[in-house]
């Protein structure tokens, strides 16, 4: 086992004090922190200490995949760690945006490296379906909500020109109703989000949706003539409490709007953009990878496995969650989880130990690296840690 050292990426829209304060480090920080990055990934590696000095993950696991990985994991996903964890804290709102799955995006990238004048969509062959646990209260938009309710949403803004997408709204065409509102033509784009904010400024307060309204105000605060801004309002608003999760599948259009909370996905950085960013925008791209249906429930529901441990289980075979809570009634704790796992303090102190090896301490904030041929994993002190792990 290994301390893990992440690396944190400073997006405009990350916090000056989230990561930070759960690192207990001085805030506010020089510049926006947005996430700690956890895992193998290429285009951030985590370090490991090694005889002479720091040493990526990646390198770790190229040294000798079927240690590190286990046969099963090698098998499955080749000598790559399947998943990236995150420490993730939004202080502004992120783009809209959506992953394609397995299928289309091998196929995307592959037409995109056979064909150099295609736009450069994707990075990579990869999926990047993701969850999310929320560590502080934490604001998201996850999904399309009934397109009748997004169809009552915008008339009562009481604008014409939004007509023919209420219409579409109204018979159910989620997918036409996104195309117009991404493809509003350019120069009317302010004019029409500063008739949207003048008309939701206007709702008086305690109206049926005045959340909405006041999301639209907001989202516009910071991005000013952005269609997203009423792509936005097509989308089911989430608040997560401390511990609640959140499922974001292949297709599921979301957005991070604010609060800090630990992400785990499969190890890709394929995002298509859907508004709310200065970044391009490839309306048809979109639409294509797009999954136009009704998210009931934003909500991923977790189980408790065992005292004090809660699984979330996603439907791929490239991750799951554990949280293991540690308290001073409970004695120490066998971790869950097999194969290549990264463990991330949330709070407390906590000492890892493993059958043979050095114990490492995690206090918030902290990871550590466990590789598949290390054995089981015991934990004990006061606290909480995050799991990452490849299910069987």
């Amino acid at each position: 086992m290994y301390p893990l050292t992440g690396v944190i990426r400073p997006y405009a829209w990350g916090s000056r004090t989230a990561i930070a304060e759960l690192q207990g480090r001085p805030t506010p920080t020089e510049g926006p922190e947005a996430e700690l990055w956890l895992g193998a990934h290429p285009g951030d590696p985590s370090t490991v200490p090694g005889p002479d000095g720091p040493v990526t993950l990646t390198t770790l696991i190229d040294g000798d995949p079927a240690a590190q990985l286990g046969a099963g994991v090698a098998e499955r996903f080749g000598d790559r760690l399947p998943y990236l964890m995150k420490v993730l804290a939004a202080g502004a709102p992120l783009s809209l945006q959506a992953h394609p799955d397995l299928k289309y995006a091998g196929e995307a990238f592959a037409r995109q490296v056979a064909d150099p004048s295609l736009p450069k969509n994707y990075t990579d062959a990869n999926h990047k379906p993701e969850m999310l646990v929320a560590l502080t209260p934490f604001d998201a938009l996850c999904g399309f909500r009934p397109a009748e309710v997004s169809a009552l949403v915008l008339a009562e803004l009481n604008l014409p020109q939004l007509a023919p997408v209420i219409t579409v709204l109204r018979s159910g065409d989620l997918s036409e109703a996104v195309r117009l509102l991404l493809t509003w033509p350019a120069d009317d784009r302010t004019p029409l989000i500063d008739a949207v904010t003048s008309a939701a400024a206007a709702i008086p307060a305690g109206h049926q949706h005045e959340e909405s309204f006041r999301l639209a105000i907001d989202l516009a605060g910071h991005y000013p003539g952005d269609p997203g801004v009423l792509v936005a309002l097509l989308l089911n608003l989430v608040h997560l409490a401390p511990g609640e999760a959140i499922w974001m599948p292949a297709g599921n259009l979301h957005a991070y709007l604010h609060g800090l909370g630990v992400e785990l996905m499969a190890a890709s950085d394929n995002v298509l953009r859907g508004g709310l960013t200065p970044k391009r925008v490839d309306v048809d791209e979109l639409l294509k990878v797009l999954r136009f249906e009704t998210l009931e429930d934003p909500l991923l529901h977790g189980a408790e496995v065992a005292p004090g441990v809660t699984s979330w289980r996603v439907p791929v075979r490239d991750f799951e969650m554990y949280r293991v809570e540690l308290t001073s009634s409970r004695p120490p704790v066998k971790l869950p989880g097999t194969g290549p796992r990264i463990i991330l303090g949330a709070s407390g102190d906590v000492h890892i130990g493993e059958e043979h090896g050095i114990p490492v301490t995690l206090s918030p904030g902290t990871a550590a690296y466990a590789p598949a041929a290390g054995g089981p994993l015991t934990a004990a002190g006061l606290g909480t840690l995050f799991i990452a792990a490849v299910p069987d």
